[in-house]
């Protein structure tokens, strides 16, 4: 379902995206996005914000087991999530996509803060895609707080400031305004994904839906123009 937020017009698009680390959803739906923006010749347009979502404020800030914590936040059986893992696996290695089954799960709240600490330099979709391709890929713990720091210093931010704000409370009253914001835009779940506040669309949606999307707010775009970066 897509639902219209108010009437289409014809500025620079930027995209807001409410999400949360270990969610696959988010992971797979944000590829999605990225692939149906890349087919427009005009790609340079569009621009992701990264919106914090925790799903589970009150998981445990050491890392568990991801069917631990699934079962934790879900019930269930082991085999359940073991057979829905395995199918989001498949899924993923359709798309060209790394999905590892052996992923802990822990606490986002201080992931999200180093998110807006990004996003006020304009690099909080990088940081973030970067931590979750490789949580996903199970290449990079994303629980650490060197980890995190040196992520942020691989796209271009300060280290030792992301140091500080990890060892503090920063931006904490951010993410709680995130997560109520995408709430009363009518976010139940993530991805929510806003197209310059004018469509919401809500879950993972194909390729050719995000494609729809893109042009219901932008507009078509004649083959072969191509926009200057901002």
């Amino acid at each position: 379902m897509v639902e219209q937020l108010s009437p289409p017009g014809k500025s620079r698009v930027v995209i807001e995206v409410w999400s949360d680390l270990g969610c696959p959803w988010c992971y797979v739906g944000k590829h999605r996005l990225q692939a149906a923006i890349a087919q427009r010749s005009d790609a340079d347009r569009f621009r992701i914000v990264v919106r914090s979502f925790e799903l589970d404020p009150g998981a445990p800030h050491e890392p568990e087991e991801n069917v631990k914590s699934f079962l934790r936040g879900h019930g269930g059986t082991v085999g359940d999530v073991l057979r829905a893992e395995r199918r989001m696996q498949a899924l993923a290695g359709e798309e060209g996509l790394a999905y590892s089954l052996d992923r802990l799960n822990a606490n986002t709240f201080d992931l999200h803060r180093m998110v807006q600490y990004a996003n006020d330099r304009s690099r909080g979709f990088e940081f973030f895609s970067t931590v979750q391709d490789g949580f996903f890929a199970g290449t990079l713990d994303p629980h650490a707080p060197d980890t995190l720091a040196d992520v942020a210093e691989a796209v271009g931010l300060d280290g030792r400031r992301a140091r500080e704000i990890l060892a503090s409370s920063e931006y904490a009253d951010r993410v709680r305004a995130d997560r109520d914001e995408g709430l009363e835009l009518g976010a139940t779940g993530v991805p929510f994904v806003v197209f310059d506040r004018r469509v919401a669309a809500p879950g993972a949606q194909k390729v050719p839906v995000y494609g729809d999307l893109l042009q219901q707010v932008a507009g078509a775009v004649p083959s072969g123009l191509s926009l200057p970066t901002r």
